[in-house]
């Protein structure tokens, strides 16, 4: 279990250090590059919603991992699809409406999506490696 925690806490500390570098990053591009646009979703929002996610699909795959299942490869594309299933709940409320331009959303989810999707990988692999 201390492994757990410790691998768990590393983690967190790589998410937030990510999240806020980005969240910064992206504020920082739409107030000088798209002033005039109008978003769906509030930036936060997105962000949020990663976050979260992002946090419960390593968290499961650690516990998994900990308690003694090494194959943990299945469990992480079913949770990598019940991720992208939630992305379309996600969003579905922007391709239902009729709000006219939807662009713009689109790659404010999905580029962050893919930088945390990245991440995830990254961090499993790396603690995959040292066993």
């Amino acid at each position: 279990m201390k492994e757990f925690k410790e691998r768990q806490g590393v983690f967190m500390l790589q998410l937030i250090g990510v999240s806020v570098v980005l969240f910064a990053l992206h504020s920082y591009l739409l107030y000088h590059f798209a002033t005039d646009t109008v978003l769906f979703f509030p930036v936060w929002h997105i962000y949020a919603f990663h976050i979260f996610i992002t946090l419960i699909v390593f968290t499961v795959i650690n516990y998994r991992f900990s308690s003694g299942k090494t194959d943990i490869f299945n469990l992480f594309m079913i949770m990598t699809f019940l991720k992208m299933a939630l992305a379309i709940v996600f969003i579905l409320p922007l391709i239902l409406s009729d709000f006219e331009n939807k662009q713009p959303d689109v790659f404010n989810f999905f580029i962050p999506y893919f930088v945390y999707l990245f991440l995830e990988v990254f961090a499993l692999t790396r603690f995959l490696q040292k066993q």
